[in-house]
């Protein structure tokens, strides 16, 4: 699983997991044992039926477009997901981690040919390979690649901070941030204070007061910890 990494509308960096090989294999074959039903349920209805067999091609045609335009429907429909990459947790996102728009996932699809169908799949698995960032032929061309969602949760790296009952916020603001951007800014914060790395914490801290138009007095180390703690005090408020 190789990593890239994508900026947010905050100007904070993010590390995400592209998905593995065989999990976007996996979830091919799962897509397309799909597709292989539904086309022979599709011809058994029709050879059940008792009509010409020019008017059973052209309903065959009709029927099979949900087949046909399996993915870039689905895609396009299901945030970037297919069955087969719903159950194996993983989806199309564009290269700076934002939603691909309809062109896009048009794209991906229109080059499965090449990456898949005239190949077996052989040039999609190569170019993944050798291109990194989780990108076939179809995703260079579409700006697109294919994440993992799946998460290793570990107690030390998750968001929570233990707030007394009492607790008061100070910063309404930091409710700006996502729970990932969150998650960075506690981990440099975390690693910085181990490590006495002040310029760390200087920095977030000064990111953080720009983002957020936050103007305090507090000391760097103070202010970053109170925003996560206020953070940790809106979102569990949810």
């Amino acid at each position: 699983m190789e990593q890239f990494q994508i900026e947010t509308a905050q100007n904070i960096s993010i590390d995400q997991n592209t998905a593995h090989l065989g999990d976007r294999m996996l979830a091919y074959i799962i897509d397309s044992f799909i597709i292989l039903v539904y086309t022979i349920l599709i011809i058994w209805l029709l050879l059940s039926l008792d009509i010409d067999f020019s008017d059973m091609w052209a309903l065959y045609l009709l029927l099979g477009l949900p087949a046909f335009l399996y993915y870039v429907l689905l895609e396009t429909f299901m945030d970037g997901k297919t069955v087969g990459k719903s159950l194996l947790h993983i989806r199309v996102v564009k290269i700076d981690g934002s939603k691909p728009n309809f062109s896009s996932y048009f794209v991906r699809w229109i080059l499965r040919i090449i990456d898949v169908v005239l190949t077996s799949g052989g040039v999609a698995v190569l170019t993944i390979l050798i291109r990194g960032k989780g990108q076939r032929v179809g995703d260079i061309a579409a700006g697109t690649t294919v994440i993992s969602e799946k998460k290793k949760v570990f107690l030390k790296d998750t968001l929570l901070r233990d707030l007394p009952e009492d607790y008061s916020p100070k910063f309404p603001q930091v409710t700006i941030f996502k729970d990932r951007e969150m998650q960075t800014i506690k981990e440099l914060f975390d690693s910085a204070k181990r490590n006495g790395d002040h310029n760390v914490i200087l920095s977030l801290s000064n990111r953080i007061k720009k983002v957020t138009d936050i103007t305090s007095d507090l000391k760097p180390i103070e202010f970053v910890d109170i925003v996560i703690k206020d953070y940790n005090f809106y979102t569990q408020q949810l």
